[in-house]
């Protein structure tokens, strides 16, 4: 398999708080990770740091994961640990009380990945069945659209749309979503900030993955995107393609 991750600043905020990159334990498994640190929030830059740069090291640290269960477990554990990690650095430190983060972690073994989710950045998978998004966002919007009172394009538009329900690093105990799919050669992944996903269509994402098979390409040309209609946010994404060869860790290491 193959990844790249790109982030842009946007054309409004004056600093990025997004982090992520691609990583490898000593058993050459690949860790995805992006962070998005959360707006209007104090230090959000701080929190998604913390979040990215930890789940590197426990990665790097990590012992061999063969099965899907077995990780499951260590991303349910790891994120647990950041996260206390995170909200006791803000306890402590006055600059940085109510600082969070989303997180959205892919583990990508040959034949099957496992998400870990908390907030509204997203990871998606593009095989032959199509183009679809993974887990629910933890978003007002969502919950407002899975209850019946707004449809989904009503969503796309609503003025609270940024409002985030649940978010590592706020609260003393938090629970991601966990789950694991199936993966085949010829599959995609995206993982990316809502920067992204609030200016792109799902349609448009997939739509541009398709016709510009190089990643850099691809990527780039969706971050594109987002800043011509704004930029209001950071932008943020992951691209992993599968049925490739791995590169070096020294080319995929982003933070």
């Amino acid at each position: 398999m193959e990844g790249l991750f790109l982030t842009d600043r946007g054309q409004v905020r004056s600093h990025n708080e997004d982090s992520g990159g691609i990583y490898y334990n000593d058993y050459g498994q690949f860790l995805a990770v992006i962070a998005d640190g959360m707006g209007g929030h104090r230090a959000g830059d701080v929190a998604s740091q913390m979040a990215t740069s930890q789940l590197q090291e426990k990665w790097q640290n990590s012992n061999q994961l063969f099965s899907p269960e077995e990780t499951e477990e260590w991303l349910h554990l790891v994120i647990s640990q950041i996260n206390t990690s995170i909200y006791e650095h803000a306890q402590l430190h006055e600059e940085c009380r109510g600082m969070g983060t989303t997180i959205e972690v892919a583990i990508c073994m040959q034949d099957f990945v496992t998400i870990g989710h908390i907030g509204d950045s997203r990871s998606y998978l593009l095989n032959e069945e199509g183009f679809k998004q993974i887990a629910e966002d933890h978003s007002l919007v969502n919950a407002l659209v899975q209850s019946g009172q707004i449809s989904k394009d009503e969503a796309h538009d609503h003025p609270r749309r940024n409002v985030v329900l649940k978010a590592l690093g706020t609260e003393e105990s938090v629970v991601p979503d966990v789950k694991t799919i199936s993966v085949e050669k010829g599959n995609e992944l995206l993982i990316c900030t809502d920067g992204l996903t609030d200016k792109v269509t799902d349609d448009e994402l997939v739509e541009v993955i398709q016709t510009k098979p190089e990643m850099n390409e691809s990527g780039q040309a969706l971050i594109d995107l987002a800043n011509d209609r704004g930029g209001e946010d950071n932008i943020s994404l992951i691209i992993i393609q599968y049925g490739q060869q791995a590169p070096s860790p020294e080319a995929g290491d982003m933070s």
